[in-house]
């Protein structure tokens, strides 16, 4: 399908001129004491580039409140620069994110001068162990070319790649079965999450085995057959993450769903879930206390390209869950408690809060994305969709084995959280490890702030240090 004629498809629903809110920058010494490598205030000649362009919304990406509990939407918007096509059969331009500019502003990769998309070459973040699972719903034939052709455009190492269909072949897992017996249909507004999903997983973690697990439907059930597939894989692979970049608005039995994301015999298994690309309020299953809340960003950039800052995207989901509540013994196989205490010190006894950590999400400062299953090859892609995979990526380059650990009790406990939490509330590798990102909004009355906000979480990774 030709780009004009994609442009023209019916079910890319919604068209909005991207303006990007980008608030002031930080503080020259608040910035670089957090990123060394950024030039400091910006200065008159430095002022922050906003990019014109258009945000397409695929249908997948279309959060419909009816379908809370029942069905999830992917998270990923698609950015059409000013006097660009759609897609492109060869990158066109020079400002869309690449691995190596993104291993740059997160400290993953080599640092060179101004983190800029136009001269990092290959300068692409090395490392990575075991496995990081890509859980997504339906199937995208081109996906390990459009994985190869990725990483040889950009010099990464070939992936070592495996797609897994999430059917009937699995039989019963925990009371769960899938609703396909052989290749789910495909689907080409997911085929991009997926092209999305593990090429940014790959960028960020070369080492580490992809899996691509594809469920039979983008229904819960199917999700969540597919998130046991996932489990079974990386556990095969010796540990390692697994993202979901797919969600839906909460629903009132999701407590009870949650035990897919800690079966006890996954000790080395950390999960992600993109917050939501819908402003302030959460989702699930970004809400679960078990996973790793991946929250949005804007990166801020002057007219040359150079890394300025980075800010609140004001899209990105974050908020309180309404079910997610502090639930004391002898309940310990579900819901929060002294096994999921991570936000205990800020919040006490009290619900869920979300995200907890963020990566670059606005599309207007999106990354690049090599999709021929519906598009003509390069695309720019935004949203929490980027955030998941790219922050599981971090986490696993970090050579991180922590996953679901017991403590005394029984109990289980999500060491990621709680590792990235203990920062925050002692300070001390804090200004190392994070960027504590203070400007912009996700909604009326939500900044971000000093410290943990409901739209950045604890910040964004620098470094491989306290993943």
């Amino acid at each position: 399908m030709t780009s004009l004629r994609r442009l023209a498809f019916p079910l890319l629903l919604s068209f909005v001129f991207a303006t990007s809110a980008l608030a002031a920058a930080q503080s020259e010494d608040e910035r670089t004491a957090n990123d060394p490598q950024s030039p400091g205030q910006p200065s008159v000649s430095q002022q922050i580039f906003t990019r014109p362009g258009i945000v397409i919304t695929p249908a997948s990406s279309v959060m419909r409140p009816e379908d809370a509990g029942l069905r999830a939407h992917t998270n990923h918007l698609i950015f059409v620069p000013a006097g660009h096509p759609l897609s492109s059969p060869v990158p066109d331009y020079t400002f869309a994110e690449t691995p190596a500019s993104m291993g740059c502003v997160y400290k993953v990769g080599p640092i060179y001068t101004g983190c800029n998309p136009a001269t990092g070459g290959t300068n692409h973040p090395t490392g990575g162990w075991g496995a990081i699972a890509l859980v997504d719903a339906y199937d995208n034939p081109n996906a390990a070319s459009d994985l190869a052709a990725f990483s040889a455009n950009y010099g990464l190492p070939a992936a070592t790649f495996t797609k897994v269909y999430a059917n009937t072949y699995f039989g019963t897992l925990n009371g769960m079965t899938a609703s396909c017996s052989g290749t789910p249909p495909a689907d080409s507004d997911w085929g991009v999450e997926e092209d999305l999903d593990i090429e940014w997983a790959h960028a960020m973690a070369p080492s580490a085995q992809i899996i691509l697990v594809e469920a039979c439907s983008n229904s819960y059930s199917d999700l969540f057959f597919a998130e046991q597939v996932a489990g079974l894989k990386v556990t095969q692979a010796g540990g390692g993450d697994i993202s979901n970049s797919w969600g839906s608005g909460e629903f009132s039995s999701e407590v009870a769903s949650d035990v897919v994301f800690y079966r006890y015999y996954w000790k080395v298994i950390t999960y992600f879930a993109s917050a939501g690309d819908s402003g302030w309020g959460a989702a699930y299953p970004s809400s679960s206390p078990w996973v790793v809340s991946a929250g949005g960003t804007t990166v801020n950039r002057d007219s040359s390209g150079n890394f300025l800052s980075e800010s609140c995207w004001s899209n990105s989901g974050g908020g309180v869950s309404q079910y997610e509540l502090w639930q004391s013994p002898p309940v310990i196989t579900n819901g929060m408690g002294p096994w999921a205490s991570f936000q205990y010190p800020m919040f006490g006894q009290t619900a869920r809060q979300t995200p907890d950590l963020a990566f670059n999400s606005d599309p207007a400062s999106g990354v690049y994305v090599y999709d021929t299953y519906g598009y003509s090859g390069w695309i720019v892609v935004g949203g929490t969709s980027v955030a998941s995979p790219s922050l599981a990526g971090i986490v696993n380059n970090a050579y991180n084995r922590q996953g679901q650990a017991p403590v005394v009790g029984g109990f289980y406990t999500n060491q990621e959280n709680n590792l990235l939490y203990s920062q925050e509330f002692n300070h001390v590798n804090y200004s190392q490890n994070f960027y504590d990102v203070t400007t912009g909004s996700n909604g009326t009355g939500h900044n971000a702030g000093p410290y943990y906000d409901q739209c950045t979480g604890v910040g964004t990774p620098r470094g491989k240090l306290g993943k």
